[in-house]
């Protein structure tokens, strides 16, 4: 049977606060959803555009979670401040908000929409 494995949090990592890449400019339609430009560069993205007709900047669309969670990060809320404005956005989804949040966060760090200042 296999065995569970939890995530282990840092415990200051609901006081970290993040701040948006600013290499990444954004803009929210008209339902209020986030969509994110992100400019394709490098040798690949350039033979994908002129052989492939590929674009330059590709819109990248976040849903309602994403989107409330993306304007939610702004360089003053810390972690635990975005889990609070998500969990009363969607109250219904209060239970499973933590690891949602938790999981979308890192995805954006890891693709470094995000950043955490180093002291």
């Amino acid at each position: 049977m296999a065995k569970h494995r939890t995530k282990k949090i840092p415990q200051n990592y609901m006081d970290m606060v993040m701040f948006r890449n600013p290499v990444y400019k954004w803009s929210e339609n008209e339902e209020g959803l986030v969509i994110i430009d992100v400019i394709n560069q490098g040798l690949h993205h350039k033979i994908a555009q002129k052989f492939f007709h590929k674009p330059e900047i590709s819109h990248i669309s976040l849903d309602k979670y994403g989107s409330v969670l993306w304007k939610s990060i702004n360089g003053r809320n810390t972690v635990y401040d975005v889990l609070n404005i998500m969990s009363e956005t969607f109250p219904d989804e209060k239970k499973s908000m933590l690891k949602r949040v938790i999981s979308f966060m890192h995805t954006l760090q890891v693709n470094k929409y995000i950043y955490q200042m180093k002291g």
